[in-house]
């Protein structure tokens, strides 16, 4: 899922809950005497539930339908049904009994299936499908894993033996990404691993959205930033590592704040009209340094581009960037993206690095549902979600992991024209450039600067009533 959130579809058509409703014929079992069998190509879903748990019913509907299925946190039912080929709409009230429930269709995803008690808002609780497959708990990148050795170990020799190719490296952890030819081969590898008396741990590597462009330039143009970079303290430059998308060069001849920039992916190939995510964090960043600094800072930006070319990245590739933008010097890091794949490798790298005293900001997610967005839902991340006008942004993710709130609108420039980024991903950036400010001024530390941030920002999260 995409953090930042520039456009929204405007229209929902039937089209695709049809062509999915034409495909599926899954018959499920809810327990050992239970079974649910949704054959919607036929007009026809069956049950015979004598005594079954309302979520595990619902995850099983998410399994056979691919809906996103949203549940009103503490609702609860025991579901008893026995009927056959009823359609969907007679087969979810039998279901679902005194519920309440709405069937959405979207024009570019999965429909969404809200079910609730009170209102249809206030369902947001994520229902995983029974089977667990990509696509709701994070998305698996196919023939790939993630390995892990113990001090000591080559990889190259059990690669070879394996039949792999090693096509990423983090130095210092004896992490190690293998791809290889096909799933038969990827399986056979996870078991052969799993007993290697070298190996430490296996795991699956998760895809991660490249967020959206910036939006169109919005009428009345904005204030430049104005900022001079002064010269560090005798305790060195406050970095925020921002690891993101490719970079561009700033107006207002910004860039004498921008180090010199890494690169994990390889050449992104930019398109010189649009404005990347990556620049939009960045003036993010120095938009809210100006307003903690009164625009004098020795605050700088290193730029860690972890997607390149590609549509997406990986947890992989973000745990080797935050590495990277730490060893480059970072005090801070911002990562204004995420998905729901929770990775051990990501989650070790995240708390090694605050470990350090070096805090961690992180987008919360733009879709409003209390689901554990990574990597900012790692109880040592500062999970920041959007607040506007006061108030929790409609799209920003309110689940009880979030803990710090910030604008959720960020105005940039890029080749001289305005531009906004709207989302969590800006509430992140502002942050992250909030703290390194707070920092620089008040030569304070990292505690000092979390009380003032929890102070000023701190939210409670909790479900629209």
């Amino acid at each position: 899922m995409p953090v930042s959130n520039l456009q929204r579809p405007a229209f929902a058509s039937w089209l695709l809950f049809a062509f999915v409703a034409a495909v599926l014929c899954l018959p499920l079992t809810t327990k050992a005497a239970d079974t649910l069998s949704w054959r919607t190509n036929q007009n026809g879903v069956s049950a015979d539930i004598q005594s079954g748990k309302l979520v595990p019913v619902l995850e099983d509907v998410a399994q056979a339908t691919r809906w996103r299925v949203f549940l009103e946190p503490g609702v609860t039912r025991t579901v008893s049904a026995k009927f056959k080929n009823q359609p969907v709409g007679e087969a979810l009230h039998l279901l679902l009994g005194e519920l309440n429930y709405a069937l959405v269709p979207e024009t570019n995803g999965p429909s969404k299936l809200f079910v609730f008690r009170t209102a249809q808002k206030n369902a947001t609780q994520l229902i995983h499908p029974a089977d667990g497959e990509a696509g709701t708990r994070g998305k698996i990148i196919p023939n790939e894993l993630i390995v892990r050795l113990k001090p000591g170990a080559k990889i190259d020799e059990i690669a070879r033996l394996l039949g792999a190719r090693v096509v990423g490296r983090i130095n210092g952890l004896n992490a190690y990404r293998l791809r290889f030819d096909d799933e038969a081969a990827t399986e056979a590898a996870r078991t052969m691993l799993s007993t290697n008396p070298e190996v430490a741990s296996v795991e699956n590597n998760y895809s991660i959205d490249r967020p959206p462009m910036a939006g169109a330039p919005p009428p009345g143009g904005m204030q430049p930033i104005q900022l001079q970079l002064k010269p560090a303290s005798d305790g060195g430059p406050i970095i925020v590592g921002v690891v993101d998308t490719a970079f561009q060069p700033l107006c207002d001849n910004l860039d004498s704040f921008m180090l010199k920039p890494i690169s994990i992916a390889g050449d992104p190939q930019l398109d010189p009209g649009i404005p990347t995510h990556g620049t939009s964090m960045a003036e993010t960043v120095l938009r809210s340094l100006q307003a903690a600094t009164k625009g004098i800072t020795s605050v700088q930006i290193l730029p860690v581009d972890v997607y390149g070319p590609n549509a997406a990245t990986s947890t992989f590739d973000v745990a080797n960037g935050i590495v990277a933008a730490v060893n480059g010097g970072a005090k801070v890091i911002n990562l204004s993206l995420g998905s729901q794949g929770d990775s051990p490798v990501l989650h070790d790298v995240v708390q090694a690095v605050t470990k350090r005293n070096i805090p961690i900001f992180a987008a919360a997610g733009n879709e409003p549902v209390t689901t554990p967005f990574y990597p900012a839902a790692y109880p040592e991340v500062m999970a920041v979600t959007a607040v506007d006008n006061g108030q929790l942004a409609p799209y920003a993710n309110r689940g009880s992991f979030v803990s710090l709130g910030a604008p959720g609108t960020s105005m940039f420039c890029f080749n001289g024209q305005s531009y906004y980024a709207e989302g969590t991903s800006a509430s992140s950036a502002f942050m992250s450039g909030m703290a390194a400010g707070y920092m620089d001024t008040s030569h304070g530390g990292v505690p000092q600067m979390e009380k003032f941030i929890n102070q000023n920002f701190g939210v409670k999260i909790v479900p629209k009533q």
